[in-house]
């Protein structure tokens, strides 16, 4: 029915602790599979990380319960651009490039005192990163590039830091490992014991309009919720992004989320915000929009969904978001299982997509035979035929309502 509509990637380098096991990985930016090592580093990257690993590919079959380490810009440290997710699982790495004023380090202090760790990339003694050492948990050397009586010093001054874990990074040979592991570090990373490896996962890329539109609407004086939520549906990859966001283990929220209206509350203004502006930043040089026809496709099954789920006293909502990710699933020819299990939905939305089970199972079924013409599986349906037709026609103005002003020239 769909086309696939392209991938996302992220690479992904592990770090190893003394006795050999992983302790985490750092994550590191890729614009393509095939590609070796990073072209970027700004805030572009690291705003394609984040969306990458956080909500299309999952952080735990990226980096299972281990940290990850993710390069952070200044933009990131002061707050020009969020971070929108707590400090469980993720280590903050502060690149060298970074200058170091007080504000900087307050900003740093601040990120401390709300639980997250900071790593420091490449430290190297003298150039100004000093001052974040009180607060660091990890502090990263290359061993490639600094020579050996260098690193020897530059180990014993970091260990003047109770709270600081060594890690030796670009280790390329034995003997640098043989090294480090003399000199006392804790950590070690390098193609000696493990290159970066490129994950990569099918992705839709939302409307850039409706990130746009969604902001102006975050950051007014009153927030229409109502008008959100409907602007969240319009966009299907928008509604999956948020959704795996408001499900992630890192956000550590309560429950599970069924409906978009769910991730909406759940998530909240502020997060909210936070993703969409996160959203809008890392597609800036990303891939087209999806076509109006894949956008039309997915919105009038969801709706369709919804339609009918109204007539078999069923949660709507749930069937809007069963609908909505079967149809992406299509669009980014996968497995709809696959996709639902990435997401963390609710029990009742999880059953239909994996199994086609449950009452929302017997909904999907309904609406794949009325999209497939299937006469003999409709009239075998609870619902009489002409009452499908109806929530048929309607998701289709429903759905031109939503998409025709998006897709009219300026």
């Amino acid at each position: 029915m769909f086309p696939p509509s392209g991938a996302v990637h992220v690479g992904r380098q592990p770090i190893f602790s003394r006795d050999g096991d992983v302790h985490g990985y750092e994550l590191l930016f890729r614009g393509d599979a095939g590609a070796v090592d990073a072209d970027e580093r700004g805030a572009y990257a690291t705003s394609r990380v984040l969306i990458t690993a956080f909500t299309e590919i999952g952080i735990e079959p990226l980096c299972g319960r281990g940290l990850c380490f993710v390069n952070l810009t200044r933009e990131f440290l002061v707050g020009d651009l969020p971070l929108p997710f707590d400090a469980e699982q993720v280590v903050l790495e502060i690149l060298e490039t970074v200058e170091i004023d007080d504000e900087v380090v307050t900003a740093v202090a601040g990120l401390v005192r709300q639980g997250y760790r900071v790593a420091l990339d490449d430290y190297v003694f003298g150039l100004g990163h000093e001052p974040l050492l009180e607060l660091a948990a990890y502090v990263k050397i290359d061993v490639l590039e600094t020579p050996a009586e260098d690193l020897a010093a530059t180990v014993r001054r970091c260990r003047r830091y109770a709270g600081v874990k060594l890690v030796a990074e670009r280790l390329e040979t034995a003997e640098q490992l043989d090294l480090a592991r003399a000199l006392g570090f804790d950590y070690f990373q390098g193609y000696v014991l493990g290159r970066p490896q490129v994950v990569s996962a099918a992705a839709l890329s939302p409307s850039r309009l409706a990130r746009v539109e969604l902001l102006s609407l975050l950051v007014g004086p009153s927030i229409p919720l109502a008008r959100v939520v409907g602007l969240v549906t319009s966009d299907p990859a928008l509604s999956l992004r948020l959704m795996a966001a408001a499900n992630a283990d890192s956000l550590g929220l309560p429950v599970k989320v069924s409906s978009v209206h769910e991730a909406v509350l759940l998530l909240g203004v502020d997060r909210l915000r936070d993703w969409a502006t996160l959203m809008l930043v890392s597609d800036l040089e990303g891939p087209d929009d999806p076509g109006t026809h894949q956008l039309s496709a997915a919105i009038t099954r969801a709706r369709m969904c919804q339609n009918i789920a109204g007539r078999m006293d069923l949660p709507p909502e749930a069937a809007f978001t069963a609908g909505l990710v079967s149809a992406v699933a299509e669009l980014l020819g996968q497995p709809a299982a696959d996709l639902a299990l990435r997401l963390s939905l609710s029990h009742e939305v999880t059953e239909a997509l994996v199994g086609g089970t449950g009452p929302l199972g017997e909904l999907l079924s309904l609406v794949a035979a009325y999209e497939a013409s299937d006469l003999p599986m409709l009239l075998a349906a609870p619902l009489p035929v002409e009452d499908t037709a109806r929530a048929y026609l309607d998701a289709v103005a429903y759905t031109g309502q939503i998409i025709a002003p998006r897709a009219r020239p300026a």
